[in-house]
């Protein structure tokens, strides 16, 4: 009997310990997943991530495809290639490819694949045609396994820089391409990037895991959720609540500068900022009724108080911006008449322009009202408080301002017919600024373009950019670009608001939080967390 109870103990200690044995052992499998995984909120889901198409999140197509060069710290470093040579005119870059490389599911990265990729995108050229290297391929050639040669029509001097951006020149495993195109879609996202898209649910998440097979530096975590919270109020409630570990970007539908300024002084986060990389204004459309009037256009130069804007929306976080592009960009250290703040001088231009007040203190010219309506993209809250502030500005000087927020789609449509008084510009930065955003104004899609549609010049305009983008000379590109910005500046198409920057806000235990050249990459594969 003594026996029995013995081993009936024995057997109930053994049963004991094996339990906790296994509690113990998922509760160090979860600290260890936790500290493994980054959790990364954004208001946008990944989408298409193709990256010879556009409707995908950039941060996450740079995740998994890679170029032949990058731009890191303001120069083009190799990539994909690790060398390469351009001809003494200009016209042909040879590239020698890395050996050791591999798509994420085992097949070979080679120069066959760099001139399938390549000739797929220069298939849907009417696409890119915003980006004027696509436009200065002459042909693509094969000269061996590893050797890869890109002809072009005529010298263009920001080929390597284009070649490194986010799209379109990525590569993508041939097996993904659909009867020999990427134009219609892709089967599958396979690259050769530090990343590997798992799984990815419609605006819910996508999952991302570490490349075990990749030819670089591997990254830190072993995965990055991207949780999709599309309300930016109830995103910064998540960070707060630890249900995410970060929220990065520079849109006001990330991160409010309001929300940014409160946890830089808490303990439990960690907040970071980047260097001014990109411009934020307002188009005027020289192509609207009310705003074809250069005095018109003028007169809302001076009245708006970009100060006030930065001190009370922005928080001083951003700088103040004079000139559309700042002059530390490339081209862009040029003399520009500045617009300061001059309520009187603006209200003086609207009265040479005919528009005087009439009883509710509203301008008036042939019996109608100085009126513009200001469109904006409704998900973005930062941009409707600006839009307030200047609607207060104008008013003050009798110009009525209605804002219009709509959904971002609308505002899209908007800005591609030209069916727009006021709207946004946000020039795109580093690496793009100046040479693919100028070159953008001659795009139909772009609101730049469609601002542009009422002045004099505007054919002179885009065939001065053409002629910069292509021209090899140094001193006479810099005169181009002096040319083309005072004549823009001139002209009022812009109103100049601030120079932005990328902004994050982590958990206290994240660590490795940097920004990449771009304001559209977010180098995950840097970032680690701290062991608790």
């Amino acid at each position: 009997m003594d026996k029995k109870r013995r081993l009936k103990k024995f057997l109930i200690l053994l049963i004991l310990a094996f339990i906790c044995g296994a509690c113990s052992s998922n509760k160090q499998k979860n600290h260890e997943t936790q500290e493994d995984q980054l959790i990364y909120g954004n208001t946008k889901d990944i989408r298409d991530i193709n990256p010879h198409l556009y409707s995908g999140e950039m941060a996450a197509q740079n995740m998994v495809f890679e170029g032949l060069t990058k731009n890191e710290h303001g120069k083009v470093k190799p990539a994909l290639a690790e060398s390469w040579s351009i001809s003494p005119d200009g016209l042909c870059y040879t590239f020698r490819l890395r050996k050791n490389v591999k798509f994420s599911n085992g097949e070979n990265f080679d120069a066959d694949t760099v001139k399938m990729n390549i000739d797929a995108i220069l298939s849907n050229k009417n696409r890119h045609a915003w980006l004027e290297l696509v436009n200065q391929i002459k042909n693509t050639k094969v000269i061996d396994k590893f050797t890869f040669q890109l002809n072009l029509k005529k010298p263009y001097y920001p080929t390597l820089t284009e070649l490194a951006l986010t799209r379109p020149f990525r590569f993508i495993a041939p097996s993904c391409f659909i009867n020999g195109e990427t134009k219609n879609g892709v089967k599958n996202y396979i690259g050769t990037g530090p990343w590997i898209l798992k799984e990815h649910k419609n605006n819910q998440e996508a999952i991302f895991i570490k490349n075990d097979n990749y030819w670089g530096k591997m990254p830190k975590m072993n995965q990055v959720v991207w949780k999709v919270i599309p309300d930016s109020q109830t995103l910064e409630l998540a960070l707060k609540n630890r249900e995410i570990d970060l929220i990065y970007g520079s849109d006001g539908d990330q991160i409010s500068t309001t929300n940014f300024t409160e946890l830089e002084n808490d303990k439990n986060f960690s907040t970071y900022i980047s260097n001014p990389i990109a411009s934020r204004a307002v188009l005027l459309n020289s192509n609207r009724p009310f705003l074809k009037d250069l005095k018109v256009r003028k007169a809302v130069e001076y009245a708006v108080d970009k100060t006030s804007i930065v001190k009370g929306v922005l928080n001083n976080i951003e700088i103040e911006a004079p000139t559309v592009l700042s002059s530390n960009v490339p081209y862009c250290d040029v003399n520009l008449k500045n617009y300061n703040y001059d309520p009187n001088k603006a209200k003086s231009l609207l009265e040479q322009a005919g528009w005087y007040l009439g009883n509710d203190n509203i301008r008036e010219k042939n019996g109608k009202q100085l009126k513009l309506v200001f469109s904006y993209n409704s998900q973005n809250e930062q941009e409707g408080e600006i839009a307030q502030v200047i609607q207060s500005n104008l008013k003050q000087i009798g110009i009525l301002v209605d804002i219009l927020p709509e959904e971002k789609q609308m505002f899209l449509d908007r800005q591609k017919n030209g069916n727009f008084d006021l709207q946004y510009s946000l020039s795109w930065g580093t690496p793009y600024d100046p040479q693919s955003y100028v070159s953008s104004w001659r795009i139909p899609a772009h609101g730049d373009y469609q601002a542009q549609q009422g002045l004099s010049r505007k054919k002179w305009l885009d065939e001065k950019i053409s002629q910069t983008l292509v021209e090899s000379d140094d001193i006479t590109r810099k005169n181009n670009y002096k040319e083309i910005l005072t004549y823009i500046s001139d002209q009022c198409i812009y109103l100049p608001i601030s120079y932005s920057r990328t902004k994050a806000i982590a958990t206290s235990q994240l660590k490795g939080v940097t920004f990449n050249d771009s304001q559209y990459e977010i180098p995950f594969e840097k970032m680690y967390k701290l062991q608790n």
